[in-house]
C-alpha cells in the first residue's frame, strides 16, 4: 500500500476506533423515533433486497423501524451526498456498496470524501461475482474464453452497469492480469446489461450470483467463473475464478456495509454494530442470506475502515491502470 493509501488506512481507522470503545453506554433512548437507511440503487435490485433484509431484523433489534430510502443516480453519488449532509445523530445510515468508494473516484462532480465524511458501522455481506457468458459463444470454461480473447484481440466484448461500477473494474482487473483486450459495452444499469447479454448482443457479464442465477438455471446463460474464494453452493459445479485462471489471490465480490456521517455518537455507532452482528447470526437471517448467494461478514467498525481504505487503494490503482477518465 502506498503513503497515500497508508493515510486513508489510518484516517479511516482511527475514526473507526473511536466509535468503538467499549464500556460505553449507549445514547439515552436511541433510537426513539424510525432511521432512515439510504441505499444509492432502485428498489427490487440485489443491494435493495439485502438493505431490506437488514432493515427488518434491525427493526426488530433497535424497537424501532428502520426505513429503506432508495436514492439511485449518478453512480452512487445521490444517495452518499445525502448521507454526508444529513445531521449526525445516527437517525439517517448509508447503507453501502463498492460505489461508495467508485462514486467518489469516477465521478468529477461527487463531493463527499469517504474517509472524512463517513464513520464505518459494519460490513454486512459479500455477494460473489459470476463471469456469465452467452451460450452461443464458443467457450464452454474460462480457459476456453481466455484462449478465445487472446485469439481475437478487441474482437470479444463484455457488459458492464456502467463506467467504472465494480463490475466494469472486476473485468477491467482481468484482462490487465490474464493479458486480455476485450471491448467494454456500459449500460445504465444492471437490467439492460442483462437483457442484452441473454439476447446476445454482448457476450459476457460479469455481475452478482444472485443475479444471474436463475438464467444460469434456465440455461440462457453459461456461467464460468465464481468470484469467491471457494466454489458456491448454488453453482457447486462452477469453479472459482483462481481455480479457472491460476490466479491464487483473485476474489471478486460486490460487498455491502453501513456507514454513518462521520460526528455521530460513538455509543450510538457501537449499538448499531452490535445489533448488525446480532442479526448477522440469527439463524433465520442466515437462511435467507444462503439462499440468495451472500456470504456473512460482520465485524468491528475497525475491521470496516481498514477494508474500505484498502479497496479505496485498490480501485484507485485499477482505475489508474485502465486508463479510466472522470466523467
Amino acid at each position: 500500500m502506498t503513503k497515500t493509501w497508508t493515510r486513508l488506512a489510518a484516517s479511516f481507522v482511527a475514526g473507526a476506533a473511536l466509535l468503538s470503545m467499549n464500556g460505553v453506554q449507549a445514547q439515552a433512548g436511541y433510537p426513539n423515533k424510525p432511521i432512515r437507511m439510504l441505499v444509492a440503487f432502485p428498489a427490487g435490485g440485489p443491494t435493495d433486497v439485502n438493505a431490506r433484509l437488514f432493515a427488518q431484523y434491525m427493526t426488530d433489534k433497535l424497537g424501532q423501524t428502520v426505513v429503506v430510502d432508495n436514492r439511485p443516480g449518478a453512480g452512487g453519488n445521490v444517495a452518499s451526498t445525502a448521507a454526508a449532509s444529513a445531521p449526525k445523530d445516527g437517525y439517517t445510515l448509508l447503507y453501502n456498496t463498492s460505489s461508495f468508494l467508485l462514486g467518489a473516484l469516477t465521478y468529477k462532480s461527487a463531493t463527499h470524501d469517504p474517509p472524512k465524511d463517513f464513520a464505518p458501522v459494519a460490513r454486512t455481506v459479500g455477494v460473489p461475482l459470476v463471469v456469465a457468458m452467452y451460450p452461443k459463444v464458443p467457450a464452454s470454461n474460462m480457459q476456453e474464453f481466455i484462449a478465445l480473447a487472446k485469439k481475437n484481440p478487441g474482437g470479444m466484448n463484455y457488459a458492464s452497469s456502467g463506467a467504472g461500477t465494480i463490475d466494469h473494474l472486476a473485468f477491467a482487473m482481468l484482462e490487465a492480469q490474464l493479458g486480455m483486450k476485450l471491448t467494454h459495452i456500459p449500460y445504465k444499469g444492471t437490467a439492460p446489461a442483462l437483457t442484452d447479454l441473454v439476447g446476445g448482443q454482448t457476450q459476457t457479464f460479469m455481475t452478482t450470483l444472485n443475479t444471474v442465477l436463475p438464467f444460469v438455471q434456465n440455461k440462457q446463460l453459461t456461467a464460468l467463473a465464481v468470484g469467491s474464494k471457494v466454489r458456491s453452493p448454488l453453482l457447486p459445479h462452477v469453479p472459482t475464478l483462481a481455480e479457472s485462471t491460476g490466479i491464487a489471490s483473485v476474489e471478486l465480490t460486490a460487498w455491502n456495509g453501513i456507514v454513518a456521517p462521520t460526528g455521530t455518537p460513538k455509543d450510538v455507532i457501537e449499538r448499531l454494530n452490535q445489533v448488525v452482528n446480532e442479526t448477522l447470526k440469527d439463524p433465520e437471517f442466515l437462511k435467507k442470506l444462503e439462499a440468495s448467494g451472500a456470504e456473512p461478514y460482520g465485524g468491528t467498525p475497525a475491521a470496516y475502515g481498514k477494508f474500505l481504505a484498502e479497496e479505496q487503494g485498490r480501485f484507485a490503482k485499477i482505475i489508474s491502470e485502465a486508463g479510466l477518465e472522470r466523467q
